[in-house]
């Protein structure tokens, strides 16, 4: 593989595995690893034949933050402001049903939460800084055990950046959120999983047998438009009265009830037989 080749893809079953792939570094982030993994991302939303990306690190680690040959190229005297966002641009998914969510997702990982498929998170050994932020943005995340998860920010001297600031409180409470942001302490995948930032932690040889058999769950036995409806609702309505709420899952479910996915979904439970969605 080469020195440039940061993300590899692999398509089994309707499920794309995506893989950070510098093991050498703990998976550290580039900016060439970014452009792959968007694209990468992009490519799958649109792809009728991926019905789910699991997300994973090579070799020993997930991502061990930010290259630090990068982080030492950083000029304290720059002028130039820094940015985390990419521009925010036209939803990169416009035939997917549902709410848009792109203006409201800005960030340098929101075209995670709008892609329609959904992103599971295998986190298999060491994740940090950024890697823990990409995380974030996953629909779904496990861990193994023995995986070691910090902030890291604030011993580098930075700051919640990214979008943790806002991520992270609304997955663990703003108590674990600041514990985690201001100490910047280790902590391992059982603890992940009591404060709610994993849904479960799992010996390591156990991890990617349970994601692939969620993710092929997912890809075949359930309507790729419900889910990527339901996915597209839940965050929309982070900014949406609970009234707001309502008005959209009502014009939702009207549409619903038009497609060929509902007709299957009744047809296949009345006939006690496996479904097969098409998402139309």
């Amino acid at each position: 593989m080469t020195d440039s080749k940061h993300v590899e893809t692999e398509l089994n079953q309707g499920v794309l595995t995506v893989t950070l792939n510098r093991p050498d570094r703990l998976n550290a982030w580039t900016e060439t690893m970014q452009g792959q993994l968007e694209t990468a991302i992009l490519n799958a939303g649109r792809d009728p034949k991926i019905g789910c990306i699991i997300l994973t690190g090579a070799g020993r680690g997930f991502c061990a933050g930010a290259d630090m040959d990068g982080l030492q190229k950083i000029s304290p005297e720059a002028n130039a402001p820094h940015r985390s966002s990419r521009p925010v641009i036209a939803d990169p998914f416009p035939d997917a049903p549902g709410p848009g969510v792109e203006s409201l997702f800005s960030g340098r990982f929101g075209y995670m939460f709008s892609c329609p498929k959904p992103i599971i998170c295998a986190i298999n050994g060491p994740i940090a800084g950024i890697g823990l932020v990409l995380s974030l943005y996953a629909d779904l995340r496990f861990a193994a055990c023995e995986a070691k998860f910090t902030t890291a920010f604030s011993q580098r001297g930075l700051i919640a950046e990214h979008g943790i600031s806002w991520l992270l409180p609304r997955l663990v409470g703003e108590a674990h959120a600041l514990d985690l942001l201001f100490t910047a302490r280790k902590f391992l995948g059982p603890e992940a999983e009591r404060i709610g930032l994993v849904n479960k932690a799992l010996p390591l040889n156990e991890l990617l047998p349970h994601v692939e058999q969620v993710a092929r769950h997912m890809a075949t036995q359930v309507s790729p438009r419900s889910i990527a409806v339901m996915k597209r609702q839940v965050r929309a309505a982070y900014f949406q009265s609970f009234s707001e709420a309502l008005d959209t899952a009502d014009q939702e479910m009207n549409a619903s009830f038009r497609t060929q996915d509902f007709k299957e979904g009744v047809a296949s439970f009345v006939e006690r037989r496996p479904p097969v969605f098409t998402g139309r």
